[in-house]
């Protein structure tokens, strides 16, 4: 704790820029102050601040030691703040952005028992498959299923997403099933907001472009259309997986896939004072998905 306490110690001293200024600060007297400096110097075995008498300046090796320190001290900090804030109440308003089929499917159905565990706690969710500004548009949390490339939000992965080729067996009964990638461009392919499909699989990382007769921005347009026969779609196992498993749907050249790196995540703007109420709905959705998500149970991936 002596140690801590020096790095305290010289953290505020170069904070306020005197030995005094540091004693009132912390209820010591300069004396007390400068031998604590002293002592933390004579341990390192370096000088830490040139002192003259009008002003305290760091050496070079007390500008690299200054900001480990301010590091450290945050970090023990911030570990103090969670610590509290686990015994804390969650409560106030939460505001969320959501995919609109993902929320609707598998947000919205638990919400209630989320409210009723945390009953100080109110919900603003908003259901767009546009990338909002976190920050920008004042939300807490973003959920998002993508392959995440650098940001500098906060992502915690709630789930993995898996993304399959899939028709219906009317179709395949009407067109054939492909054989292989090179088959696919003899079949109906449905797409929305984009034109080709990024897949991976035996030989690594494939791209296959589309031209659709059936253009569309929304992707429930592309489910209903799957469904009735009308060609074959790179759908998410959340969205297809009970039709998937009662044979409504049926995969199609099953060792092509997404990513292995997709996945669903919240995104949030700081790791640094993240709120009780935004830390439970994090940990909630974390149980209630798990590392094997209960819409994946069953399906053979």
């Amino acid at each position: 704790m002596d140690r801590f306490g020096d790095l305290d110690i010289f953290a505020r001293v170069v904070a306020a820029g005197s030995m005094s200024q540091a004693g009132r600060e912390t209820g010591l007297s300069p004396a007390v102050i400068s031998k604590r400096i002293r002592r933390l110097e004579e341990r390192l075995g370096v000088r830490l601040l040139q002192r003259t008498t009008r002003q305290l300046s760091l050496t070079e090796a007390g500008q690299g030691f200054h900001e480990r320190v301010v590091g450290i001290l945050s970090a023990i900090e911030e570990a103090e703040s969670e610590a509290g804030q686990g015994a804390a109440e969650a409560r106030g308003l939460l505001r969320i952005s959501a995919p609109t089929s993902f929320g609707r499917l598998h947000i919205a159905p638990f919400m209630q028992r989320f409210l009723d565990a945390h009953p100080a706690v109110s919900l603003d969710m908003t259901l767009t498959d546009a990338f909002v500004d976190i920050i920008g548009e004042g939300y807490d949390l973003a959920i998002r299923i993508a392959d995440l490339g650098d940001s500098s939000l906060i992502a915690r992965r709630l789930a993995p997403a898996h993304r399959v080729l899939c028709a219906a067996p009317s179709y395949l009964a009407r067109a054939g099933k492909p054989q292989g990638l090179g088959d696919l461009g003899d079949h109906a392919l449905l797409i929305h907001n984009g034109s080709e499909w990024r897949l991976e699989g035996p030989e690594g990382p494939a791209t296959v472009r589309i031209t659709s007769r059936l253009r569309t921005n929304s992707s429930e347009v592309v489910r209903e259309a799957v469904l009735a026969g009308g060609g074959i779609a790179l759908r998410s196992t959340w969205d297809v997986g009970p039709e998937l498993k009662s044979g409504a749907l049926v995969r199609v050249l099953p060792q092509y896939g997404s990513s292995a790196r997709l996945g669903v995540h919240a995104l949030y703007p700081s790791r640094r004072h993240v709120e009780q109420k935004l830390r439970v709905f994090i940990e909630f959705l974390q149980a209630l998905y798990g590392p094997t998500p209960y819409w994946d149970a069953g399906l053979d991936l």
